[in-house]
């Protein structure tokens, strides 16, 4: 190959992330090293603090109070003595899990559907979910669809923390 110089090219994979490296060796080495000492550390710790809920780890929290029906997600409160935040709450939890399914186009909920699949009243909702909103736990979106709500992940892990100390629950 004559006077080239040789180039390397590594490619690390360390859980969801992936980084190419290429020069020369001694590059590629020093780089890889730097890497090694300094990002890794971090990234595990910044996995330590990360809070994601995925479809799965939904279901297995609140599969006591929603269900998928024909007619859609549901608040299953048979037996059970909810207040009306938590209804709320869950309804757009099922909503979150109909979507990541793919049973519904958005995981946001207006005051109507919310109206429509509870059962409770529009004025009772709308205080429930500003009551919701300040803390975080519900997110409300003004589009021009009009007015919508959904769950936050502070507020998955609120409802789930909440409802644990509801006598006979999980």
């Amino acid at each position: 190959m004559g006077n080239v110089p040789s180039k390397l090219k590594v490619i690390v994979t360390y859980g969801e992330t992936t980084v190419e490296f290429d020069g020369s060796p001694n590059t590629v080495l020093v780089s890889i090293n730097n890497f090694l000492s300094k990002q890794i550390p971090a990234i595990d710790i910044a996995n330590r603090i990360t809070v994601s809920y995925s479809i799965s780890d939904l279901i297995d929290l609140f599969e006591d109070y929603i269900k998928i029906t024909p007619e859609g997600s549901r608040v299953w409160k048979i037996n059970k003595k909810i207040s009306d935040k938590f209804v709320i709450g869950l309804q757009l939890v099922a909503a979150k899990i109909s979507y990541e399914s793919g049973k519904l186009l958005s995981s946001m909920l207006s005051l109507g559907d919310l109206e429509s699949s509870t059962g409770l009243k529009s004025k009772s909702i709308s205080s429930r979910l500003s009551e919701m909103v300040r803390p975080g736990y519900v997110e409300k979106d003004t589009g021009e669809n009009g007015v919508k709500y959904g769950i936050t992940t502070q507020g998955v892990y609120w409802l789930s923390e909440s409802l644990t100390k509801i006598p006979g629950s999980k």
